[in-house]
């Protein structure tokens, strides 16, 4: 209580009549012990709290027993809860998969399965939580494939509620899992929400969907639906020095998978036509001013963003030297021209 027991009688104010309940000496031991146990008062070994069930549960996994709790908390998902607390068991279940991976590794495609159902429920949180426990479970190479089946569902999620939580921990899950060819359909329908998710001012958001669309550049049958896809007029912005490191660095990844894939011989076959709006016409059109924007963070602080803003350059004039001029542009004249 950081007080002598002079000082706590003090605060009592005994001189001022106190004194008088407190004339027996017995009454004066026992005041003493009273305060001395609650000076020594701990709160009990473990609560109901998700930190002390995961204490107690890696404690147990540790000595080679299984807590039981990760089994407890999926079958009470079974009975009917509110969203309040289906939202708290699923963060509780999180938290048992990422502490205790025997646990997690023994559970099976039902619980998958089960865990995945709570998509469909209608509290934001709800499905929040759903998705990080997921996410989870992606760690675990044997579930893969089973939340794979989930993939139409959370692209849906990201693209028809505008919730930057929930963009997060969809985007999260996608980028943790190879994303399989029947699902290109709907990742075309999906492509101006990932666009639109990139240009908003939440970077946490912004990080994840530019992961994902750096991924799907690499697709061939999907790289012509990335480039021809609308963005806002400042879309160069994304560029700026004064943006998080940790966002330059995933934009220029993505202009360079890109620049790359419009100079590869398979997407060189076609003739290619693009919208004035197109990401295609901000990067790599005739008005664009990309090249002022990777010159000025060639001298960025940060040394990854300079080598990655490098990179770009190197591609772009890569393009130019095998000859890759867009269908619907006159040749671009920026700085790259003449091998500057």
């Amino acid at each position: 209580m950081g007080m002598s027991i002079p000082q706590y009688l003090g605060q009592m104010d005994i001189r001022k009549g106190v004194v008088g309940l407190a004339t027996g000496a017995g009454f004066i031991y026992l005041l003493y012990k009273a305060i001395k146990a609650g000076i020594k008062c701990q709160p009990p070994l473990c609560t109901a709290s998700p930190i002390c069930i995961a204490r107690l549960a890696v404690e147990r996994e540790r000595h080679g027993r299984d807590s039981g709790e990760l089994r407890r908390l999926l079958n009470s998902l079974e009975y009917k809860q509110d969203e309040y607390a289906k939202s708290m068991i699923l963060h509780s279940i999180t938290r048992c998969v990422y502490l205790l991976e025997a646990e997690a590794s023994s559970c099976t495609a039902d619980d998958i399965s089960l865990v995945g159902s709570m998509l469909d429920e209608e509290d934001n949180s709800v499905k929040i939580q759903a998705l990080n426990t997921l996410k989870a479970f992606s760690g675990i190479r044997k579930f893969r494939l089973k939340i794979q089946e989930h993939t139409i569902k959370v692209l849906e999620l990201i693209s028809t509620i505008w919730d930057s939580e929930l963009h997060v921990a969809g985007l999260r899950l996608l980028n943790s899992l190879p994303l399989p060819d029947y699902v290109h359909p709907q990742l075309r329908r999906v492509m101006p929400a990932l666009m639109e998710i990139l240009q908003s001012n939440y970077i946490l958001a912004q990080v994840q969907a530019i992961r994902l669309l750096s991924y799907l550049a690499q697709k061939n049958d999907l790289l012509y639906d990335i480039l021809n896809c609308q963005v806002h007029s400042n879309f160069l912005n994304l560029f700026q020095s004064t943006q998080p490191g940790s966002l330059l660095f995933e934009v220029l990844v993505f202009a360079e998978r890109l620049s790359e894939g419009r100079n590869s011989p398979h997407y060189r076959a076609v003739k290619w036509h693009y919208n004035e709006q197109s990401l295609h016409e901000a990067l790599f059109g005739d008005e664009s001013r990309l090249a002022d924007r990777l010159l000025a963070l060639v001298i960025h602080p940060e040394e990854e963003v300079q080598i990655q803003a490098c990179k770009v350059i190197v591609s772009l004039q890569c393009s130019q030297d095998v000859g890759v001029r867009p269908s619907s542009c006159r040749p671009s004249h920026s700085y790259f021209n003449s091998g500057e």
